[in-house]
């Protein structure tokens, strides 16, 4: 095993990470007397996934002190001018770890992700996957990862999230010629890693 990048130095991310547990413990956040402190059901929306034209919702219930239980879910049924689409949905659980106490400040989690595509005709920007812009793809997806983010707490019931994931999806796909109805050319597989998750949720505290 590789250790190296430790001798070297703690990375950004974990630095961040311990800076965050030393504020939240010297500013008396966390009680060990109160495992039940801070709220414990919250619905919200990721505003990027929104940018997509996806509609989404998601749920966050407390586990404990310092865990909850995150799922998102997003269904996106449009087509668009010139048979361009991106047809999907996902779903998407996330076991979260909280610095300090739940629904507030820093957290890490596990994540994974499941869903299926119809997607074509498409130009994304910065050049990726320029083949979608010319064939269509269809097929199934999974995978998983780690993730870490941050919550704001913006006052009343209201608060404001980001998150970042990398990690590992298995993309299985159908591919035809054209957006609309064109031939089948063949079936295959993609094995991805990279960005799994981004976030930028807008969370309404329920209870």
């Amino acid at each position: 095993m590789n250790l190296k990048w430790y001798k070297c130095g703690k990375p950004l991310l974990l630095r961040l990470w311990l800076v965050g547990s030393l504020l939240c413990l010297l500013s008396g956040k966390v009680s060990a007397q109160d495992s039940r402190r801070g709220p414990s059901l919250a619905v919200k929306t990721n505003a990027l996934y929104w940018s997509t034209s996806t509609p989404n919702l998601g749920f966050e219930a407390g586990l404990g002190r310092k865990l909850t239980l995150d799922v998102l879910g997003g269904y996106n049924p449009f087509s668009f001018g010139d048979n361009k689409k991106l047809k999907h949905w996902l779903v998407q659980p996330e076991l979260r770890w909280w610095a300090c106490e739940r629904f507030n400040d820093h957290f890490l989690g596990v994540h994974l992700h499941g869903g299926t595509y119809n997607v074509g005709g498409i130009d994304l920007p910065f050049g990726a996957f320029p083949s979608l812009e010319r064939y269509r793809y269809e097929g199934g997806f999974y995978g998983g990862g780690l993730s870490y983010g941050y919550q704001w707490i913006l006052g009343g019931r209201w608060s404001l999230e980001a998150e970042i994931g990398v990690g590992y999806t298995r993309i299985n796909y159908d591919k035809y010629d054209c957006p609309k109805c064109g031939e089948f050319l063949g079936s295959g597989s993609h094995d991805f890693l990279g960005v799994t998750k981004a976030g930028l949720s807008i969370i309404y505290i329920i209870k």
